[in-house]
This record gives C-alpha cells, structure tokens and sequence, in this order.
C-alpha cells in the first residue's frame, strides 16, 4: 500500500499505483464493515477454487447497511467512484438511514472508494464537508474493482448482499443477529468490466449466507425463495453478458439478481434452519475462464 496526501486527507493506495494485495484487500473490507466484522481468506469450498472469501459479523445492520453497503455514489465533475465504509453513517445523506439509523457524528472519518483515479482535492473537500470534518481529518482507502485488493472486498459482501436483499424485499433486518458468508475467491481480472462481472458472479453463483434471526418460521418460508440470486429472470448468465444487454446501466439489471446464491436462516428462537437457493459451478467457471 502506498500513502499520500490529497487536499489534506489521507489517502491509502491500495491498488492505483501500489501492488496492493490480498491482505491490502481484506483490511479494506474490514474497514467496509467499521471494524464490527471479521473478514479472512480460507481454503475454498470447492476444487475448482483455490481460495474462498469469508465475512462474520455480530452486527450485520450496522456494519453490512450503515457501512459496507456501496450505497454512496460520489459524482464530481468527471470524477466517480462507489464510496463504503463509515463515512457513509456519517453523511448520513442516503435515505437507507432514514430507516435503519445509524447516522452519526466524528471528529475523525474513515471511508472507502472503489475508483480506478485518485481523487481530486475537490472531491476530497465534498466528503470532508459532507462528514463534517476537515480534509484533514479524513482518511481514504482506495482500490479499483481489477485489482487483488479491489477483488477481496467485493467478495467480501455476501452478508451484506443478502440483508440488503432482505430489506428491499421488507423483511425486518432488525431480526438479523449474526451473519457468514462465503465466496470464492475469483481471478483478478484484466480490466475492470471484466472484473465487475467476476466479483459479482463470485456472490450471485458461488456466494453462501447463513443468517441467525430471531421471530416467527412463517416469514422466513414466505420470504425466502425470493431472497437467492436465482429469484431473478436475469439468473443463468455470467454477469458480465447481462451487464453488457443492458448497454451497462446498474440500474436496469433486474435488482432480484443481487444477492447470494444461497441462504440459510436459523431461527434461533425455534431451532429451525430454512435453507434456499443453489450454486452454480458452471456459470462460476465460465465466468472466471473467460
């Protein structure tokens, strides 16, 4: 990782100009999740894949929605990029919070972008201001979506995933105790298309979620065929292929696609499990082969 000053902020290179890497990777994803989940690369769960990407947290809401969760799209001038981390409870300008809570106010303020540029010193005074901080007291971490770094922490977003999943589907995510997920752990890709339909292949056909939650068995058989990736129309096809039918617009994917491809609730409050969904090898080693 390489460090330097941008418009008085901190910025931490994690893959731009330095090598990054995958431990680079991991402690952005940590910091995805502000410290309230432990993120590790483990053996993967098939042959196929040499390494998986593994999340636990005892706070999905606030580490997976009101942090990790890339709901802040930073636009200035030509300037983009997807910010995550606890800057985005601090600008607490989403609505999600309006919701969830979470908002909150610091002296010191810690983010993440997924951005192939460095940003500009006016880019870094919109975030500052919009925390409330000076550019000084704000810090940067930054990766492109092609790189080691970039990679680990989008894999790393299968709980959050699924409780967004959750949420836009009305469950009560308040339920939610602790959450894991598991995904392998693709090929970093060439560019960063490429590796935008890896990362998201890596959860949507190879991500596995469980969830303890706390309520009733009924809502989570009525709910749960419609949380996994397979829910959607658009299932079936590497990412990459239905990113590119719709001339690369997010927002006209089918959102039912975003989600793991397995879940399992265990209702701690009965001791019943309710498993849903299905991996899919085939669309994974397509994907990262090509």
């Amino acid at each position: 990782m390489g460090v330097q000053r941008i418009g008085g902020a901190w910025i931490v290179d994690c893959g731009i100009d330095a090598p990054g890497g995958l431990e680079a990777g991991r402690v952005m994803a940590e910091v995805c999740l502000a410290g309230l989940g432990t993120v590790d690369l483990t053996p993967g769960f098939t042959t196929a894949y040499g390494l998986a990407i593994s999340v636990s947290t005892e706070h999905p809401v606030a580490a997976c929605m009101a942090s990790q969760y890339a709901g802040w799209q930073i636009t200035q001038g030509k300037y983009f990029a997807m910010g995550s981390g606890p800057m985005r409870a601090v600008a607490g300008r989403e609505p999600l919070f309006d919701t969830i809570g979470f908002r909150e106010t610091a002296d010191n303020v810690i983010g993440v972008l997924e951005a192939r540029k460095f940003p500009t010193p006016e880019v870094v005074a919109y975030i500052a201001e919009a925390c409330h901080v000076a550019p000084e007291r704000l810090i940067l971490l930054i990766a492109p979506t092609a790189s080691q770094a970039g990679t680990v922490q989008i894999v790393a977003r299968t709980v959050e995933t699924a409780l967004h999943k959750l949420h836009e589907l009305g469950f009560d995510i308040s339920r939610v105790v602790t959450g894991h997920g598991v995904a392998p752990l693709p090929p970093v890709a060439a560019d960063d298309l490429a590796a935008i339909g890896r990362t998201n292949d890596a959860v949507l056909y190879g991500g596995k979620v469980t969830l303890w939650v706390r309520g009733d068995d009924a809502s989570l058989e009525d709910i749960g065929p419609r949380v996994p990736s397979n829910s959607s129309p658009d299932h079936g096809r590497p990412f990459r292929a239905i990113f590119e039918s719709y001339n690369c617009d997010f927002y006209k994917v089918d959102p039912r696609l975003f989600s793991p491809a397995m879940i399992t609730f265990i209702n701690l409050d009965t001791g019943r499990s309710h498993r849903f969904g299905q991996l899919s090898p085939d669309v994974l080693a397509e994907s990262f082969s090509s």
